[in-house]
């Protein structure tokens, strides 16, 4: 079974641009019939996945990670903004729905709800081949041949049903059908965090090897951020529906540029001693999305806002060679005391 083949030297290209996606969801109306204003879920994202690369996708709950990936699959409509995969706008007429779903999947956190219970292992990822005119008995062989490279014997389990498996199993199971219609993007939604701590790193060590295999791109959405730097190649880091910072693994890990990431990765576990304190990094909740704060959405919970922060939104600005952060501190002459003054 081969996959597609990506153009091999030059720097990377787009695979994924995403250009001022929104998704707002309106609120009903209470029992007087007024409005309930709108929930603000993804505000305003912009980003890019290079070919080939992981792309880690972090943030508190609530950020808008996984609104975001149901944006990019269509799952959900945007209330504004646009997808484009390989240069070609989704849903438009040179990229029909179907023609895209064929090429992007997309695995989910809950590996019992993603597998529908009346079907077989074999027929539920011999199911989309056979949806998009792959004869029966071809699909079928590519269902066994996937099953045995995400480590199923298919003898063993090809007639099985979902509630005879572990949860490990099936979310093998689900990473083949994601395969099964050989898509050049797979997206992963928490896809290894209900899983055991063992079965966890053999799944993330059999998706690095599906990765490299297959020439497949990810975009990996977790809020384990040890294992987010292990996955990804950069990491875009997300808060109250905006893109926070984007950089590079190591560099954002090692030189957080952005306030928000710096507070989010001293909450990281470790196992050294001097990195231990009793406060928190982060103090008090994010903010409502139905009306987030004026000025820099993080500017409550900052260490070091200034009254400009409630006053102006920041934009996303390059800091660093291929990293690009939201924050008045980065910006020139932006009024905040930390910020380099104008060039004269």
């Amino acid at each position: 079974m081969t996959m597609h083949d990506d153009d091999v030297g030059g720097p990377a290209q787009p695979l994924l641009t995403i250009r001022g996606l929104q998704k707002h969801f309106p609120l009903k109306k209470d029992l007087l019939g007024r409005a309930g204003g709108v929930v603000r879920a993804v505000d305003g994202v912009d980003f890019e996945v290079l070919k080939g690369e992981t792309l880690g996708v972090v943030g508190e709950s609530g950020c808008g990670k996984s609104t975001t990936a149901r944006l990019l699959m269509h799952l959900i409509a945007p209330t504004a903004g646009e997808v484009v995969f390989d240069g070609r706008v989704v849903g438009s007429r040179d990229l029909p729905l179907k023609d895209f779903r064929r090429q992007v999947q997309m695995v989910f956190q809950d590996s019992y709800a993603s597998l529908n219970p009346r079907l077989t292992i074999e027929d539920s990822i011999a199911f989309g081949p056979q949806v998009h005119g792959v004869r029966r008995r071809e699909a079928v062989e590519r269902a066994r041949d996937l099953l045995a490279r995400v480590g199923l014997e298919p003898s063993r389990f090809a007639e099985r049903w979902p509630h005879e498996l572990s949860g490990g199993q099936r979310q093998r199971v689900n990473i083949a059908r994601a395969l099964a219609l050989q898509p050049r993007l797979v997206i992963l939604d928490e896809a290894v965090s209900a899983l055991d701590k063992s079965v966890e790193a053999q799944v993330i060590n059999l998706l690095q090897q599906l990765k490299a295999e297959f020439g497949l791109t990810y975009v990996f959405i977790s809020h384990d951020l040890h294992v987010v730097r292990y996955m990804s190649d950069r990491v875009m880091v997300m808060y109250l529906g905006q893109v926070a910072e984007v950089g590079p693994a190591d560099a954002l890990y090692d030189e957080p540029a952005h306030p928000y990431t710096q507070a989010l990765l001293s909450s990281m576990p470790s196992m050294d001693p001097d990195r231990r304190t009793e406060e928190a990094p982060l103090a008090g909740d994010p903010p409502n999305p139905i009306d987030p704060p004026s000025g820099c959405r993080f500017h409550p919970r900052c260490a070091h806002a200034a009254p400009v922060c409630s006053q102006r939104a920041p934009v996303l600005l390059p800091v660093a060679p291929l990293r690009v952060a939201r924050c008045l501190v980065h910006e020139a002459g932006s009024g905040h005391p930390l910020a380099p003054a104008l060039a004269a």
